[in-house]
């Protein structure tokens, strides 16, 4: 039986990956620096979980025994989201992270799957295929960006299998708080008679935080398709018709108060995910 280690273990997409992990009978060792919280987690009892707070790395620790010595990583893990701006994940995280995945490689570690962002593709417009070259332009994507380029430069000292996984946007139970559905939920809750948002006329690319989960233990699971993968649904979607729908599958009405919020800064208007690649593994 394979033995994956999860980090990152208790967050958004982490505890749909470990439930996709347990369906093809995985043994798992999960991860992550908050023992109540996993504690708490439906999966805890069907799980090796070891507690570890990444800002505690010490170089001198052999990470590949003291996590059981893994056949393989689902890295997950990542301080500070949803703050795309702030310079801590370039001076604190991408060292951080580096180090420990350079850790585990050098002592045994042969295959590693990482979740990348598709904010690397940085302000660029259209069908984004993991070809284009990358403009990564706010401090999580330029951070994400480059523990990529190292671990390929690692690659040429030493042999181990990266799988780096660009995610575009999801939703789900269990998102931030401040996530566009979750907000929606809280208002229709509410009995708000009105929904402020966007002007809703930026398109995206979106799946259910399940399918994601599916996608990342299927690309994880093999390694006939390396390097760089978008997770994706292979179309776009403008926020006001997802939210619209979102309300229709619901048998929900609320008014939406379109152009109430500005446009993010940090990503283009219009982009979506080529997931060619993605479907070579169906």
């Amino acid at each position: 039986m394979k033995k994956i280690l999860v980090t990152g273990a208790t967050g958004f997409i982490g505890n749909y990956i470990i439930g996709e992990l347990l369906k093809k009978n995985c043994s798992i060792i999960a991860t992550s620096s908050n023992i109540q919280t996993a504690e708490a987690s439906s999966w805890f009892s069907q799980v090796k979980y070891i507690p570890f707070n990444l800002k505690e790395f010490k170089s001198e620790i052999n990470y590949f025994d003291f996590f059981d010595k893994p056949d393989a990583l689902i890295h997950l893990a990542w301080e500070g989201l949803p703050n795309y701006k702030s310079d801590f994940h370039v001076t604190e995280n991408l060292p951080r992270h580096f180090k420990f995945l350079q850790n585990l490689v050098e002592n045994g570690l042969a295959d590693v799957t990482i979740t990348g962002t598709c904010f690397e593709y940085g302000m660029q417009e259209g069908c984004l295929s993991e070809d284009l070259p990358v403009f990564p332009g706010n401090p999580y994507a330029i951070a994400k960006d480059n523990l990529r380029k190292l671990l390929e430069q690692l690659q040429e000292q030493k042999t181990f299998n990266l799988k780096w996984v660009r995610l575009f946007y999801m939703y789900g139970e269990g998102q931030n708080e401040n996530s566009l559905l979750v907000q929606l939920n809280k208002a229709l809750k509410n009995g708000d008679e009105v929904f402020n948002m966007s002007g809703g006329e930026q398109v995206r690319d979106y799946l259910p935080v399940e399918k994601v989960a599916e996608y990342i233990v299927r690309i994880a699971s093999q390694n006939k398709v390396t390097g760089v993968i978008n997770c994706s649904s292979g179309k776009g979607i403008t926020v006001k018709q997802l939210v619209e729908d979102y309300l229709e599958q619901n048998g929900a009405s609320i008014k939406l108060n379109l152009g109430y919020y500005p446009y993010p800064d940090y990503e283009p208007m219009h982009f979506w995910g080529d997931n060619r690649k993605l479907n070579l593994l169906q």
